[in-house]
């Protein structure tokens, strides 16, 4: 993986190398050759996510399809021959462009695990979609430019603009997708809620690089898209982030496998289902008297429950350890989701766990015994 980390800046160097190092009479063909190499390496990157990724991210491929087309718009200019061949190109990159931000965004959260609202993506595919249509208007409108010529240079096809309008809410749309990115991976950065380093390494890099790009890009005039290449540089980050985070789960697979003792399957009367939290507030709001008796204890702690749970208890690893806590003192299910930033899935494997290795079969026996315990020691 490291390896593949290294790869990521030398691949930068030598395309821009390529497109910036030719003799003007070779640029046309250099310039177009890297445009057309950076589409097909997009879907290579592509076919590698789909062979070597597990779980999917539909967000990726979003972003695969998004950095495509935007390298087809470049070559596609870079060979136009006239205005309408240009425009349509230009066309075609705009496309991709407005739409790579937005699956970067997401596919951010995804990887913190930053849970959004399902609306969230469909109010940003709005949002994108209406400044594609502004910045899709020349030849029909003057809002995006006022004006716009075709000139080649060099044998490179390319536009010649003047500013409208309302070219500068692209500017914003971009600054507002690249703030949100940098906010949220500072906010998980400070508080650890990353991985690792190398992961919170990746997601800054992920990102300011195309901030740096693009800054180039404003104040430098390069007859080169250098976000051509950023663009291919992000997604080979992102796709290290997918395998650093699949070995990664698969490692806390082996350690789990190695803290859990050999226990028989939890029989099919077992309820995997955390109880509902009506029950968990009915059972918080009556006394603790309601959950046992004095007569009950006598000889309690003699019984195969008692000893079966206490010898359950030691064989919980920490994460089960910290869940039967919660249980204890009474938090929701929604509430033990967030503090221990798991899935519901994760929460009902650990339960399977815990009620097998406590001999107990629901949330409510579980808290049962256990305050039976706590009062009889207390006494």
């Amino acid at each position: 993986m490291k390896k593949s980390l290294l790869t990521v800046p030398l691949l930068g160097f030598l395309l821009f190398c390529l497109s910036s190092c030719s003799s003007v009479g070779e640029k046309a063909s250099s310039v177009s050759v890297v445009y057309c190499v950076t589409a097909i390496f997009s879907v290579v990157i592509f076919l590698i996510y789909m062979f070597g990724i597990k779980r999917k991210n539909a967000w990726f491929i979003l972003l695969f399809a998004s950095v495509f087309v935007v390298n087809i718009g470049y070559f596609s200019l870079a060979v136009s021959k006239g205005l309408e061949e240009a425009l349509l190109a230009n066309r075609i990159s705009y496309l991709g462009s407005v739409f790579l931000p937005m699956a970067m965004l997401l596919i951010i959260l995804d990887s913190l695990k930053v849970r959004y609202g399902k609306w969230l993506p469909g109010i940003l595919t709005g949002i994108g979609i209406i400044v594609f249509l502004i910045a899709a208007s020349p030849g029909y409108l003057d809002i995006y430019y006022k004006e716009v010529s075709f000139v080649s240079v060099g044998g490179v096809g390319m536009l010649q603009k003047v500013y409208g309008p309302l070219h500068i809410l692209y500017l914003f749309y971009l600054l507002l997708y690249f703030f949100a990115m940098t906010a949220i991976i500072t906010i998980k950065a400070a508080k650890k809620k990353i991985e690792s380093v190398t992961h919170t390494f990746i997601l800054f890099s992920a990102v300011f690089i195309n901030i740096a790009v693009w800054f180039l890009e404003q104040i430098v005039r390069i007859d080169f898209e250098i976000l051509s290449v950023s663009y291919i540089i992000t997604v080979l980050f992102l796709v290290c982030l997918c395998f650093l985070s699949q070995e990664s789960e698969k490692q806390k697979t082996r350690i789990e496998a190695c803290e859990k003792p050999a226990f028989p399957e939890e029989p099919e009367s077992f309820s995997e289902e955390p109880v509902p939290e009506s029950v968990i507030m009915a059972e918080s709001e009556a006394s603790d008297d309601s959950l046992f008796d004095e007569d009950s204890l006598t000889g309690y702690f003699e019984t195969a429950e008692y000893k079966n749970f206490m010898y359950g208890l030691g064989l919980l690893t920490n994460t089960e350890q910290k869940i039967y806590n919660c249980y204890i003192e009474g938090k929701s299910t929604k509430e033990i989701l967030s503090l221990l930033d798991i899935t519901d899935n994760t929460l009902k494997y650990h339960n399977k766990n815990i009620y097998s290795k406590l001999g107990v079969s629901s949330r409510k026996q579980l808290k049962e015994i256990a305050y039976k315990i706590s009062n009889g020691t207390d006494k």
